[in-house]
């Protein structure tokens, strides 16, 4: 069924089973990028030789993806109470505007916030465990990880409202690579910090075109987001930077023989960025008439991304 105007879902289906209500929260359509973050970071360790134990990866990823689902609804909680998703009627739904259930009254802000805290409770207490297993040092990347997921909705931080959310995501998804490979690992090294970096920039470029339907909504309530701080041509300037700049920063890697000669691999998702960039100057000032196919190729570009540079890891070892 076909969203309604600004975005709003469907009404409440009274039939729907109170778990499925609760799995649809954590917007699990946007869960991809933080599984292929994993799967690269994963892929870094065993190209390098150090084994790999199925146990601790499952783990890892189950993890991580906790953790991003928690980071979702406790977003939704904090645009529930500073009043930016109420006050959204240009959303295109489910790529922006929350995920509406409060809005639509099938659940409570309370039990968004219990839900959002479970989730990252669990989370804490895993984590400890895989840092049992893998070394103290994933401890400091779970906890920055997790300080991301609070500060980047929650006050008094509120980085998704100072201009800092694109860059506070980009550092979570670059934290997720460097963890996955830490708990194969069991140390930090430089070729997971290094690859994460473009894979981590094109996340980004997700949060950064995702802002500009929500844009007047977001200023409306000072919610001072970096899409309302640029210009609109500001902000395609910007998220064209980034595509080309992340995938520039693989060929530097390349020639400076930091991942393997394979990684060129993830150039493959340049045509995808390149394709959205245009899009969005074409609709960036009506975003939310022709926006929708430019994020769908963003998220998609990401992805791929990452996927590339997973595989381009362990082809020289296969």
């Amino acid at each position: 069924m076909a969203p309604k105007r600004g975005g709003q879902l469907p009404p409440a289906d009274p039939t729907e089973h109170s778990w499925l209500l609760y799995w649809r929260m954590t917007r699990p359509g946007f869960l991809s990028i933080t599984a292929v973050g994993c799967a690269l970071g994963l892929a870094s360790a065993a190209a390098c030789g150090c084994g790999f134990d199925g146990t601790r990866a499952l783990v890892t990823v189950l993890l991580a993806l906790l953790a991003h689902a928690g980071a979702n609804v406790l977003n939704d909680y904090c645009d529930a109470m500073n009043g930016a998703d109420a006050a959204n009627s240009a959303a295109l739904f489910p790529f922006t505007g929350g995920s509406r259930f409060i809005q639509n009254g099938q659940v409570s802000t309370d039990d968004t916030k219990h839900w959002a805290w479970l989730l990252l409770g669990v989370t804490t207490l895993g984590g400890i465990w895989l840092a049992l297993q893998s070394g103290a040092g994933l401890l400091l990347v779970g906890m920055a990880g997790l300080l991301l997921a609070w500060a980047y909705s929650a006050p008094p931080f509120k980085l998704m409202s100072r201009g800092l959310g694109e860059l506070s995501v980009a550092l979570a998804w670059w934290l997720v690579v460097v963890g996955a490979d830490y708990s194969q690992r069991g140390q930090f090294f430089i070729i997971p910090a290094y690859v994460g970096v473009s894979f981590a920039l094109l996340i980004g470029n997700i949060l950064l075109i995702n802002g500009l339907p929500d844009a007047p909504a977001d200023a409306s309530v000072g919610k001072r987001t970096l899409a309302t701080r640029l210009t609109p041509q500001g902000v395609a300037w910007t998220y064209l930077l980034i595509v080309l700049g992340a995938h520039g920063w693989v060929v530097a890697g390349v020639w400076l023989l930091i991942p393997p000669a394979t990684a060129l691999w993830a150039l493959v998702s340049l045509p995808t960025g390149l394709a959205a960039s245009w899009q969005l100057f074409r609709h960036v000032r009506s975003p939310s008439v022709g926006l929708r196919p430019a994020i769908v190729m963003t998220i998609v570009t990401a992805n791929l991304h990452g996927a590339a540079l997973a595989v381009a890891m362990l082809l020289p070892h296969l």
